[in-house]
């Protein structure tokens, strides 16, 4: 058996994108950029990662990948929730459109779907649910954006049974900055962990699959890959499937 035979097959995991003005060395342009931390999880889980710019990548990227994340970002959109801006709401159309689109197609594929933040609003949105614009309106004593570039932390329960709690346990912590939260859940979601005040941590899909949009930043703690970890092993095992298919389909032509 050859040396790259033996080892696990690291799939390949997409991973949404800003598309906006950056600087590097002598250089200030227009940048498909992403955090280092959310690569840094994939590839430390086992996974390939992908960057995917809102720019030219459409849903049939799906085809290619065996899991997707949808990252952290700006504000979502309230007209796609049906609600007027808040004063404070700042959103980016483009990587909205775009989020929204792969977030659906992946749903429709089965494809392991991670939703980090903004992520997981989007997921709730996509599928018809509405967010709350500004959290510290509904709760003045809020800490889950203490300053600019500072992350708080959350500390949370989960539902016994969702994939929350088969990878945290029963109660967590983990870095969070959002000033947006989810509001109404969609019908296809269903909540799997909650923070004391109330506000929605974890959220999972009703019809099985390994569906998980997190309100938290679990990329920010580089020391617990639990749920990067899960993931990526949704996505090894959704490739073999795929591949087993495949092979089934060749055997009946």
């Amino acid at each position: 058996m050859s040396l790259s035979a033996s080892k696990p097959y690291r799939p390949r995991i997409g991973l949404t994108t800003y598309y906006q003005e950056a600087a590097w060395g002598v250089w200030t342009a227009n940048a498909a950029l992403l955090p280092g931390t959310y690569v840094d999880a994939v590839v430390a889980a086992g996974g390939t990662p992908v960057l995917l710019p809102p720019i030219g990548s459409d849903p049939s990227i799906i085809d290619l990948l065996d899991g997707l994340i949808i990252a952290g970002g700006t504000d979502v959109g309230p007209e796609h929730y049906g609600a007027r801006p808040h004063a404070l709401t700042f959103a980016q159309p483009h990587r909205d459109s775009h989020d929204l689109s792969l977030t659906r197609a992946a749903m429709a594929a089965d494809l392991p779907l991670f939703s980090i933040c903004r992520g997981a609003q989007i997921l709730n949105v996509a599928l018809g649910g509405s967010l709350i614009q500004h959290v510290p309106d509904v709760l003045p004593d809020s800490r889950y954006q203490p300053a600019p570039g500072v992350f708080g932390t959350v500390e949370f329960t989960t539902t016994p049974g969702s994939i929350c709690a088969s990878l945290l346990g029963p109660r967590a912590t983990a870095p969070c900055y959002h000033h947006q939260a989810l509001d109404r859940v969609a019908a296809e979601l269903h909540v799997t962990a909650k923070a004391a005040d109330g506000t929605i941590e974890a959220v999972e899909t009703t019809s099985g699959g390994w569906v998980l949009g997190v309100q938290f930043h679990p990329e920010q703690g580089p020391e617990d890959l639990r749920l990067f970890e899960g993931f990526i092993e949704a996505a090894r095992a959704y490739s073999r499937t795929r591949t087993e298919r495949t092979i089934n389909v060749d055997h009946h032509i």
